[in-house]
C-alpha cells in the first residue's frame, strides 16, 4: 500500500468514489490506498491462471474471478482486489451493485517486489479472518514457485512451497491442479535457466 491521504473516508464514501474511479484502490480504517499497476510478467501469470483455473472449474459449483472483483474482509474492514478469487456455492455480495464479494473460498496473489511483504504479512492476516477462506496461494514472478497456505480442520494453516516448471500444485478444496508450466507460460527466468514460451 502507498501512503494514504489524511482525510478520514467512510466505507460508503470509498465505494462511491471507487465505483467511479479509473484506477483501483484498497481501503482500510478510513483511508484509501492507491494500488500500483501490474507489469507484463504479472499480467501474463494472471492470464495463465485465469485459463487454467477457469477451465478446470467449468461445470463445478465454484466460480473464479480475476482482477476486478473487489473483496471485503468483513471482520477487519479491508476492501481489496485479489489477482484471482474463487467462490464456491452462492456468492455473498455486500450490496445490490454486485461488485464486492464477502465469501471467497480461494485467493491467489501474484507477488511483486513492492507487495510481497504485505501479501505474506498484513494482508494474509486480514484474509485469515475470513471464515469462508480455505486456501491462499502466493505466486512468484522471479522464479517458478508457488507458496500454498491451506486451512486445516483445526483452523491452523498448513504451509507448502512448490518449485520448478515440472511441478504441480493441488488445490484439493476446489478440485483444481496448477501445473507450474501452465501458470508460467510465456514467462522467462533468465537467471535460473528455466524458461517457458508459447509454441
Amino acid at each position: 500500500m502507498s501512503r494514504p491521504a489524511e482525510q478520514f473516508i467512510t466505507p460508503a464514501d470509498y465505494l462511491a468514489l471507487e465505483r467511479k474511479a479509473e484506477t483501483r484502490s484498497e481501503y482500510l480504517n478510513g483511508h484509501i490506498y492507491a494500488m500500483s499497476g501490474a507489469n507484463l510478467k504479472h499480467n501474463r501469470i494472471v492470464a495463465s491462471l485465469a485459463v487454467t483455473v477457469g477451465t478446470q472449474l467449468k461445470r463445478k459449483p465454484c466460480e473464479p474471478f480475476f482482477g476486478d472483483m473487489r473483496v471485503k474482509v468483513s471482520p477487519t474492514g479491508l476492501y481489496t482486489y485479489p489477482d484471482v478469487v474463487v467462490v464456491c456455492g452462492e456468492p455473498h455480495l455486500e450490496d445490490q451493485i454486485f461488485d464486492t464479494l464477502l465469501n471467497p473460498t480461494v485467493i491467489i496473489e501474484v507477488l511483486s517486489d513492492s507487495t510481497a511483504a504485505y501479501d505474506r504479512g498484513d494482508k494474509f492476516a486480514h484474509y485469515r479472518t475470513l471464515e469462508s477462506l480455505t486456501d491462499y496461494l502466493l505466486v512468484a514472478q522471479d522464479q517458478p514457485r508457488i507458496e500454498h497456505f491451506s486451512r486445516q480442520a483445526n483452523g491452523q494453516w498448513l504451509y507448502s512451497a512448490t518449485d520448478g516448471l515440472s511441478a504441480k500444485v493441488e488445490i484439493a478444496t476446489i478440485g483444481c491442479v496448477l501445473p507450474l508450466a501452465e501458470v508460467y507460460e510465456r514467462v522467462a527466468f533468465p537467471d535460473s535457466g528455466e524458461n517457458i514460451h508459447s509454441n
